[in-house]
């Protein structure tokens, strides 16, 4: 038989923390893998940051729900439908714009732009010297250029949009890390013996030939120019 006073302490215990729960508020935003987004943290114009596995992307909130953001995207060039180009971009549309080197500055949900991701706001404030803009001019800025824009994954990407509508020019951080390591790459010796030792092989395993021998030498060179 079931001891009546822990039964009751049970039930205590389950109204307690039925109670203490903290409930959603009106502006609390669920996605459809049960994400919670409490947009009222968000101030129209605020610059918001999810981090991926490779790659932070970066939005602008506009109020109600609403960011505007780089994505790209093959769809925009090549249909005028507006529900179909409405939907969220998928991992072909994103890979075929990055390919073609288009994209469009769209307006999605909070949910559709974190796709599950964490957001920060206004993180890349503290790291730079200019003083942001003012709310209303960065998402003013941002709903002017809404629409079909080019695309390059080091020159133009989200990061520069976000920057440009926030800080007044377009700057990447992102880019910047990435040159540098691929500086790190070329200055480093070891990258020539490798390219070197790489050579070598297919030329030995293949044969000499202009698809082996010649590509072999032109990076070996290029490194060691370089270096």
């Amino acid at each position: 038989m079931k001891n009546p006073v822990l039964a009751l302490l049970s039930f205590l215990l389950d109204k307690i923390l039925f109670f203490a729960k903290p409930k959603p508020s009106s502006t609390s935003k669920t996605d459809k893998n049960g994400n919670l987004y409490e947009t009222s943290l968000y101030k129209r114009g605020d610059l918001l940051e999810v981090p991926r596995t490779l790659f932070v992307h970066f939005g602008i909130y506009l109020g109600n729900n609403r960011v505007a953001h780089l994505m790209p995207d093959i769809l925009p060039a090549i249909s005028d439908d507006k529900y179909l180009t409405g939907k969220v971009v998928t991992n072909k549309r994103l890979i075929l714009g990055v390919l073609a080197k288009v994209a469009s500055i769209r307006v999605d949900t909070v949910q559709d732009f974190a796709y599950g991701g964490r957001i920060i706001v206004n993180h890349m404030d503290k790291s730079f010297k200019t003083k942001p803009l003012s709310n209303e001019d960065v998402a003013q800025r941002a709903e002017r250029l809404v629409g079909a824009t080019s695309y390059s994954l080091l020159w133009d990407n989200c990061e520069h949009f976000v920057t440009y509508c926030r800080y007044g020019f377009p700057v990447s951080s992102q880019t910047d890390k990435f040159c540098d390591t691929i500086k790190k790459i070329i200055r480093d010796q070891r990258s020539l013996l490798i390219s070197a030792a790489i050579g070598m092989a297919l030329t030995l395993c293949l044969g000499v030939g202009p698809f082996t021998t010649l590509p072999s030498f032109l990076i070996t060179f290029t490194l060691w120019m370089a270096s």
